[in-house]
């Protein structure tokens, strides 16, 4: 078998191992973020910063809801580790957003966060950030789900289907995830653009 015929197979079992249930349980707590004038945060490092990025934009343009990643801010993501510690980046920056109860974390990671093996522990203190202020917290996580899966309102797990590919796989259902959301009739507003050329 190739290569490429392997990973798709893969991708195939992934797709199959996702749970429906938690992707229909995010997207109601996305909907009543924007309902209830919630903000959505999303949070990642390395890959999933990227994707963070990317999903503000649909997150704003096709779904309605006011959206960020602290990851957009480079200057102040890379003084927050300088002066303060990379555990504590993304905590600091919620705290200046003023994160509460009608808000929403978005997390994606691999792993979730684990303060253990030190893997993404300011993943760690802004999910503990968001269980103090009541926010409603959604993760997008490979792995076992790490400190993420723990703690969160609806959690989609992107099953290992090969050890040797969860982080790819992980990174790339993210976005397959993410897309599934904003398309979601109870979250899109706004047509995309293909879509409505005739």
């Amino acid at each position: 078998m190739s290569f490429a015929k392997q990973f798709l197979d893969e991708v195939t079992q992934v797709v199959a191992g996702l749970s429906v249930e938690q992707i229909e349980k995010s997207a109601t707590i996305l909907a009543e973020t924007r309902s209830n004038g919630g903000r959505l945060f999303i949070l990642g490092v390395g890959g999933s910063a990227g994707n963070a990025s990317h999903a503000v934009n649909d997150f704003r343009k096709i779904v309605g809801i006011e959206t960020y990643a602290p990851t957009d801010n480079v200057s102040e993501l890379t003084a927050r580790a300088n002066d303060e510690g990379w555990a504590s980046i993304f905590e600091g920056w919620l705290k200046v957003s003023k994160l509460n109860a009608k808000d929403t974390l978005l997390i994606f990671s691999v792993g979730g966060g684990n303060l253990e093996k030190n893997v993404s522990p300011n993943l760690v203190t802004a999910l503990q950030l968001a269980k103090q202020t009541g926010s409603k917290i959604i993760g997008i996580v490979g792995r076992d789900g790490g400190y993420t899966a723990t703690v969160a309102d609806a959690c989609v797990l992107v099953p290992v289907v090969n050890p040797a590919h969860i982080t790819p796989h992980s990174e790339a259902f993210q976005a397959v995830v993410w897309h599934l959301l904003v398309s979601h009739p109870i979250l899109k507003q706004t047509q995309t653009k293909w879509e409505s050329v005739k």
